[in-house]
């Protein structure tokens, strides 16, 4: 993507939506962490489903750590990989409350030193919990990048920071946003609906795909 039409690409994102927001359900920090722990290799969808049920009876640490494993996986078994998660998250709620407590930490660090928190989901609670501008890069954002040539790289963290160097300043809040939500509904991964994308002026993907006749 020519670094002039980048300007253009986000403006765009950014009419459409001024200021998006996670499709994860969440009222708290810790509820945000929770529910971004449960949602490795899940659907959004599906983990608000369980933490619609969950976050009513445990929304903070202590309460969580009360249900134990056990009872903790009776509120996530929908969700795939439920078992390792709920250990991952019982570790985390232990370690918050003994080393923080009980809150979340605002830095990259003691966020990474959590069970089961990567740098995706570091930079995700940085953002949408704390206003921090970093960029989380999943799947959606992996194929934005590289697709679009906004930020072609090799691994997340490739394009997580070539979408540092290159997301313009005023954009950079919302980028994590606009970019996953462009990847979930119209840049998908099979076919993407280039007739209906508006950004597709700006981008370096060819050939566009046209619109089916169906369509």
């Amino acid at each position: 993507m020519k670094k002039d039409n980048i300007p253009l690409f986000f403006a765009t994102l950014q009419a459409a939506n001024p200021t998006p927001e996670t499709e994860l359900e969440y009222a708290t920090p810790f509820e945000l962490l929770a529910a971004v722990l449960l949602s490795a290799q899940a659907t959004d969808v599906g983990v608000n489903k369980a933490t619609r049920k969950l976050f009513p009876v445990a929304n903070t640490p202590q309460a969580i750590l009360r249900l134990g494993v056990e009872g903790l996986e009776e509120y996530i078994k929908t969700i795939g990989l439920y078992r390792s998660k709920a250990k991952h998250l019982i570790e985390t709620c232990r370690m918050l409350v003994e080393l923080h407590g009980g809150e979340v930490p605002r830095t990259r660090a003691e966020l990474e030193a959590l069970p089961g928190v990567g740098r995706k989901t570091a930079n995700v609670v940085l953002n949408v919990a704390f206003g921090e501008a970093t960029i989380a890069v999943d799947t959606h954002i992996f194929r934005v990048g590289n697709r679009t040539g906004l930020a072609p790289g090799k691994t997340p963290l490739e394009v997580e920071l070539k979408l540092e160097k290159r997301v313009p300043f005023e954009f950079r809040l919302h980028a994590h946003h606009w970019l996953i939500l462009h990847g979930r509904y119209i840049c998908v991964a099979r076919t993407p609906k280039c007739w209906e994308c508006a950004v597709a002026p700006y981008c370096d993907y060819k050939p566009k795909t046209p619109r089916p006749k169906s369509a």
